[in-house]
């Protein structure tokens, strides 16, 4: 791992044993884009990589510099207004009225390790030799602003982290109106370009075109990252899968409106930017201030889309998540929403969690409805008061008492938003976020907090920091369940309005730090109406999230393996719930929606005093199941082997890092009559370990991945002793163990 300087010819190289990326400073003092891509050799001049042009209708900034037109140089941070008329990087409105910024390169230094982005998550590293970074200051004197462009460069993978700050240099204030986290000039477009895409309870499902010249983006405008779109994106080759080929990751560490486009000029050159969305943001910087970009993670790979999920995978459990329960193995948690809703008292939450206690469930989890007068989606959000009317020693006792049956207690939350049926909005109206003179708009009955004003996140900390301290709590939900409307504080300037969306996220930031600090040892999981709010930026102040509110197991396939892309299985929130489904009202055997939930924390939504005799047993077979294999599941490498976008079977796999143990998930959505003959090619196997399947036959590490286990449905075909019969909604595990005394 080394960032090379060479001075002659003002070269920046990152290399480690994977890629390199190179950019160069042009004699007009730009920033040029040279190289990203597999390693190759340092050498002291790369300008041959440099193309330019001379073309009609070229400006060309300085005089006598023919072929540096900014319109034809892939660039490293540009701006739009001195002759690229592509979408730029940064925006200022000066006090003049100009936005015109024309950055050239000032110093730069070499350090080791990773910096911090204070008051923003970001990847971090445990010592100085895991990572570089390179800063690189550029100026511009007629504005008086300064850029700082951070590149980190990761020892191991094709890692990349980047962020930008701009300050004010000047004796008068500026509008920070764009302010992009990463620019990646590409020399060709032969892309295809993969986003992760849906809505409430069908989120994250992968979405290909090809790119072509005109601009492709993703973005959230809702204040948060969004059901809609995921901050992440996928360039690759046209002919890459997923064991082979060269592909690229964007995914931006942050949780509030995002944009990530890619815009493909009539030279085919191919312009990526993500960042902050830069629809109604504005910051204003006084003399002296400056603005941090939140980070952009990019990853380079030419082993497939696999690999690169697991660099991520990696990267995110690791180096992203925090706190005792990054490396911890996650408890099987029962939570009551559907089973009660609403409709609870203590005596029949404890029932629920009696029952579960028998079943080996660790967690018992108190969802909506604790609280205030919050008997409904109506009334009571924002005061964070036990009920006492159906909890008579309140969380306190309810949470001792949980303690007493040999289960941990955890509680649901929804910090920011209120009700306006609460003596929280009765007592203070201005401090949810609305425009004066105009009738605010309700969602789910609820108006969004200002997270903007500290004295509003002091005031919900308080309140909730004094339930934790006095109740034995070892879990939290914190779930956010409407998109921002009418963007405005009371408490901001006009001037600073634009701030508003930004300084939120920073609130919730802020909260969560405090909370965390405070109460160490509490497993926070995020939730956002399920997966509007899944985004890197929230992993790194609560280890796992709530994947979606569909808990349908077909449909669970689906939006687990879209969010598998880029998210470690150890993050995802999957749980057993009761059918007919309470989203999609289907009925899935309960093995099958065990086999789905495996794949991620595990857990159940649903009174199993409801089950049968039979079904109850089953469950302590899961639950037992999951037990002695959620290291595997939730650590393993992970390894997609058939989508369920694109055939009627799925599967998946993870491998244990010795390689001795491999867990396959396979899954059929419908039965088919006298169909055609499946097989499953497993990954990640030791090609000369002997694997018995399922306790059954054995076969070696490489007959596995090159021949593949025999999933036909309604035939005699048989792997080990398990036979796959017809059957809607079908699920099958098969459990892989190598052994030494295994003769072939």
């Amino acid at each position: 791992m080394f960032i090379n300087y060479h001075e002659r010819t003002r070269t920046f190289h990152l290399q480690n044993d994977k890629i390199s990326y190179i950019m160069c400073v042009l004699k007009t003092g730009t920033l040029a884009q040279l190289y990203f891509g597999k390693k190759i050799h340092d050498r002291e001049d790369f300008s041959h990589l440099l193309e330019g042009a001379v073309r009609s209708h070229s400006a060309f900034p300085q005089d006598g510099e023919y072929g540096y037109s900014p319109e034809h140089i892939k660039q490293e941070y540009p701006s739009f207004g001195t002759g690229d008329f592509r979408q730029g990087a940064v925006e200022i409105m000066q006090e003049n009225g100009s936005r015109l910024c024309r950055f050239k390169y000032s110093s730069h230094s070499i350090s080791a390790g990773k910096p911090s982005l204070p008051g923003l998550p970001a990847v971090y590293t445990e010592s100085d030799d895991e990572a570089m970074t390179l800063s690189i200051i550029l100026e511009d004197p007629a504005c008086g602003a300064e850029l700082t462009l951070l590149y980190t460069i990761f020892e191991d993978e094709g890692i990349i982290a980047r962020s930008a700050k701009i300050t004010n240099r000047s004796g008068s204030a500026m509008q920070l109106t764009r302010a992009m986290s990463l620019c990646l000039d590409l020399p060709d477009s032969n892309y295809e370009w993969i986003q992760f895409s849906g809505s409430w309870a069908r989120e994250r499902h992968p979405l290909s075109r090809r790119l072509d010249t005109g601009i492709i983006q993703i973005e959230s405008l809702r204040g948060h990252s969004s059901h809609q779109q995921n901050p992440f994106v996928i360039l690759k080759r046209p002919n890459t899968d997923e064991s082979a080929g060269e592909a690229i990751g964007f995914s931006f560490v942050y949780s509030g409106n995002f944009r990530i486009s890619a815009q493909v000029d009539p030279y085919r050159v191919t312009r990526i930017l993500a960042g902050i969305n830069p629809t109604w943001f504005s910051w204003k910087l006084d003399t002296g201030e400056s603005f941090q970009t939140p980070e952009a993670v990019m990853v380079y790979t030419n082993g497939g889309l696999n690999k690169l999920s697991q660099i991520y995978h990696k990267l995110y459990r690791e180096r992203l998540a925090r706190g005792p329960w990054r490396d911890r193995e996650r408890p099987i948690l029962i939570n009551n929403w559907e089973a009660t809703y609403f409709d609870f008292n203590e005596e029949k939450l404890l029932k629920i969690a009696s029952k579960a206690k028998e079943c080996g469930v660790e967690l018992f989890v108190l969802d909506d409805g604790w609280f205030g007068a919050r008997r409904n989606d109506d009334a009571g959000l924002g005061d964070w008061v036990p009920a006492y009317e159906l909890l008579p020693d309140g969380i306190a006792g309810l949470s001792r008492k949980v303690e007493d049956l040999g289960m941990k207690f955890g509680l649901w939350i929804e910090p920011e938003m209120v009700n306006p049926d609460s003596d929280l909005y009765r007592a203070h109206p201005d401090w949810c976020l609305h425009v004066p003179g105009r009738k605010p708009s309700l969602s789910r009955n609820q108006l969004v907090l200002d997270f903007s004003r500290p004295e509003v996140v002091d005031h919900i900390h308080g309140m909730l920091a004094k339930i934790l301290r006095e109740s034995k709590v070892s879990y939290i939900k914190w779930d956010m369940n409407r998109s921002i409307t009418e963007c405005y504080s009371e408490a901001l300037p006009a001037d600073r309005q634009g701030e508003v969306y930004h300084r939120y996220i920073l609130g919730v930031y802020d909260l969560y730090e405090r909370l965390i600090q405070e109460f160490p040892d509490i497993l926070f999981e995020s939730c956002a109406g399920g997966g509007a709010r899944f985004d890197p930026g929230m992993l790194y102040y609560a280890p796992q999230a709530w994947t979606s509110d569909d808990t349908d197991a077909m449909e669970r396939v689906k939006i687990q393996y879209g969010t598998s892309f880029c998210y470690p299985v150890s993050c995802m929130g999957s749980h057993v719930s009761a059918v007919p489904n309470h989203q999609v009202a289907r009925i899935t055997p309960l093995k099958t929606r065990a086999d789905v939930a495996f794949f991620g924390t595990f857990g159940y939504e649903l009174d199993l005093n409801r089950l049968s005799e039979e079904e109850q047993e089953q469950v302590k077979e899961y639950t037992r199941f999951m037990k002695e294999y959620r290291r595997l599941i939730q650590y393993g490498t992970f390894y997609r082997l058939r989508s369920p976008f694109k055939h009627n079977e799925s599967a998946w796999m993870v491998v244990s890092d010795d390689k001795k143990e491999a867990l396959v998930g396979f899954y059929r959505t419908l039965s088919r009559v006298n169909y055609h003959f499946s097989r499953i090619k497993i990954q990640g196997l030791d090609p000369d370990m002997c694997y018995r399947v399922n306790d059954g036959e054995a076969y070696y590490g490489d007959e596995l991945m090159s021949t593949g286990l025999i999933v036909s449905d309604g035939t005699s075909g048989k792997t080990g002793d398990n036979i796959l019969p017809p059957s809607d909604f079908f699920s099958q595990l098969f459990m892989l163990r190598a052994e030494d005394d295994i003769n072939l």
